[in-house]
């Protein structure tokens, strides 16, 4: 295989390529310097001049709040629905197979169960609407591909809600966290390995839903976050933190057709654990 991950310096492209290296496999990695997915004529030369059989695209804008008005609402746009365009054709020119990360967001949060993979989606706000564009882009484009739905991505190379707790905790000793969202909390070595796993295993191409196992408010992840320290977690409502964007309430993605492919998750509380120590 010859790899290509885009995005290679945020957080999931990051910890891809600390997968692919400790594997003592070899990879491009490119971020927007070297390989703007926005501008197609470029994406379309690097293609047909270096020809990759397999793309991890870890590309993305993830400013949730900041895509419900411009400039951030044209960013979202093109990186998420125009870029995921670009590098479907030009992946699919050349016979690649194009890994695609996308969000929980597509789901409007109304499902007191879990969601499927066949679920219909309906995105409540611009960031979900824009990956929702992305999968059916990659759909419509690509003839070998997986689309990876994720969410609550929290890891060692970027900002997240652990990082941020465990920031606040050094200066407050009390504080307010939502407990009416609920979700799956992710690891990004989780989410590498299972994306690298569809390739290596040749898990049947489409749609997969992954996250480690179980479910939690953001007020509960807070406080197993912080479950050693001096801190008080308070639950409140979401009413009380508004938001440009709309959130989810509830979320929860099945994982039954990630893990029939044979592919072992752990909770997120062990998944979290393991990190914290990682990062200590």
């Amino acid at each position: 295989m010859k790899i290509l991950i885009t995005g290679a310096n945020g957080q999931l492209g990051t910890e891809l390529c600390h997968l692919l290296d400790a594997k003592g496999i070899d990879y491009t990695a490119t971020g927007s310097a070297q390989l703007d997915i926005t501008d197609r004529q470029q994406v379309a030369g690097y293609f047909a001049r270096e020809r990759p059989t397999v793309v991890y695209d870890c590309a993305a804008y993830t400013a949730v709040d900041a895509a419900e008005e411009e400039p951030g609402r044209a960013v979202n746009q093109a990186v998420n629905v125009r870029g995921t365009q670009n590098l479907a054709t030009a992946a699919e020119s050349v016979g690649a197979t194009l890994v695609y990360v996308s969000t929980d967001y597509v789901f409007d949060g109304t499902n007191p169960v879990e969601y499927l993979e066949s679920d219909t989606p309906n995105p409540q706000n611009a960031y979900g609407r824009a990956k929702l564009a992305g999968e059916r882009v990659v759909q419509t484009t690509m003839s070998a591909y997986y689309i990876v739905r994720t969410s609550w991505v929290f890891g060692a190379y970027g900002k997240n809600f652990v990082y941020t707790m465990q920031k606040l905790a050094q200066t407050h000793h009390e504080l307010a966290v939502v407990n009416d969202q609920v979700g799956r909390p992710t690891w990004t070595r989780t989410l590498a390995k299972f994306m690298v796993y569809c390739l290596n295993e040749k898990v049947a191409y489409g749609l997969y839903q992954l996250s480690n196992t179980g479910s939690c408010s953001w007020y509960e992840f807070a406080c197993e976050i912080l479950r050693d320290q001096d801190v008080k977690v308070n639950a409140v409502e979401s009413a009380q933190f508004p938001q440009k964007a709309y959130r989810p309430r509830h979320v929860v993605m099945s994982l039954a057709k990630a893990e029939a492919t044979g592919f072992k998750l752990m909770s997120w509380r062990d998944a979290l654990h393991a990190f914290q120590a990682q990062i200590k």
